[in-house]
């Protein structure tokens, strides 16, 4: 049994998989010393994401960057985990000789005897099928928020995704385990609730839904603000508008994943919704939250994505005006239903497209923001960044990585995690700039 190796772990892709880096971090110091600089590591573990064909470029271009270490520097072995090997490993096994073991997205409780097996000798490829996780204890990677991952797979089937083939079915964690997670996690100033669709929290539990567990969770004195991540709009009924409304603890902020607003494009992603019932959903949010900030993703360039279709697009980021939007081209990934769809639209009309979204949205974004000036907004402070002598951090429209910052001037040093009266005084693309009061 291998004992006290060095390991260093690079998490890549979205939040979820960061819930699941953090879980396995806790296993391997158990046995192992984790160590933060990559170059004095023994074992280097990368926990991939598949998402796209971007995503796996990332994931291929920092395994051979890291595997130079082999030769190199300390490195000894390269794990890789996560999406990319529970999709991908009969490609990956002669294509990267480099690695020592490949494990998937349900197999990091093996992760230590992965270790002790490849020091033996051998090459592990240990890829089962998804299932319900049974790790729970975590070592935390954020310093004032942390993410909750409150299930996993996904059963919607939009055909344009992967998550089905490599995450599988739509599975939530029984509510009892993740109240005992979020008690282990110690003080959290922003507890940040993320799935693929947390909408469908509990439809295959007995006699819990998302609003149960929200709820529950606010019940915890350890955990002073709740954030929504992921919501599906077909998902987002009464009782959760009610909830988003009414407690105290919930981020008045929703993510809601709308991908498209032309009604033939949105039935060829085999989404729920029509752009009309997208546009009346955020407007009875504004109306019944007058404080809300919603956010959205956009996938443009699918099949069959006319001029008009696209045309109807960019007037619906026009009409909706949410405070955040991030836009993607349309990535054609094998496997999925719109691979062998008819009217597949060229690269160069993809990203003359994307230009457009995001120089809409930019005009959107600039409205709201300059609507700010003049207010004072609580901040929580995150830092201090080093280029304009200015500390900076986010007020509740702002969620960490994807969303803007607040920029602020103190002639008093600032305790990070910690809220801040700030008075804006001007804005850029989409950050704003102020000072403490």
């Amino acid at each position: 049994m291998v004992k006290d190796k060095k390991v260093g772990v690079i998490s890549l892709g979205c939040d979820k998989n960061r819930v699941d880096t953090e879980k396995m971090l806790y296993l391997i110091s158990e046995k192992h010393s984790i160590v933060s600089d990559i170059l004095t590591a023994e074992i280097v573990i990368i926990n991939t994401c598949a998402f796209l064909e971007s995503s796996r470029k990332e994931a291929i271009d920092e395994i051979l960057s890291v595997a130079e270490l082999k030769r190199e520097g300390n490195l000894e072995k390269l794990v890789i985990t996560g999406c990319l090997p529970q999709k991908f490993v009969g490609e990956l096994i002669d294509a990267l000789p480099e690695v020592d073991a490949f494990t998937g997205v349900s197999d990091y409780a093996e992760i230590c005897s992965v270790i002790d097996r490849i020091y033996s000798g051998e090459r592990v490829v240990c890829v089962k099928e998804p299932k319900d996780e049974c790790l729970k204890s975590r070592v935390r990677t954020t310093d004032h928020y942390a993410y909750l991952k409150i299930a996993d797979g996904c059963d919607n089937h939009c055909t344009y995704c992967l998550i089905p083939s490599i995450r599988g079915k739509f599975r939530s964690a029984p509510k009892a385990e993740l109240i005992d997670e979020v008690k282990s996690l110690g003080k959290v100033k922003e507890l940040i609730l993320v799935a693929q669709d947390l909408t469908k929290y509990g439809s295959d539990l007995e006699g819990v839904d998302l609003v149960d567990l929200i709820n529950e969770i606010s019940a915890l004195d350890g955990v002073e603000k709740i954030r929504l991540l992921y919501c599906y709009p077909e998902g987002i009924n009464e009782r959760l508008i009610e909830c988003v409304k009414n407690n105290p603890k919930v981020v008045k902020y929703l993510d809601i994943p709308l991908q498209h607003a032309d009604d033939k494009v949105l039935k060829r992603m085999n989404r729920k919704g029509t752009g009309e019932s997208y546009l009346n959903l955020i407007n009875r949010l504004k109306q019944e939250i007058p404080s809300i900030a919603l956010r959205s993703t956009f996938i443009t360039g699918f099949p069959g994505e006319s001029e008009q279709a696209f045309n109807n697009l960019v007037e619906f980021i026009k009409s909706a005006q949410l405070f955040n939007a991030g836009f993607f081209a349309y990535s054609r990934e094998e496997g999925t239903p719109a691979y062998k769809l008819d009217g597949q639209i060229d690269n160069k009309t993809k990203t003359a497209r994307l230009k457009k979204l995001y120089s809409t949205q930019k005009k959107v974004v600039k409205k709201i923001l300059s609507g700010k000036v003049g207010e004072v907004v609580e901040v929580l402070a995150e830092g201090f960044d080093q280029d304009s002598f200015v500390y900076y951090g986010r007020a509740y429209f702002n969620a960490p990585e994807v969303d803007g910052k607040i920029y602020f001037f103190s002639a008093d040093e600032i305790e990070y995690g910690k809220l801040y009266s700030v008075r804006i005084d001007s804005v850029t693309d989409y950050d704003l700039y102020g000072e403490r009061l």
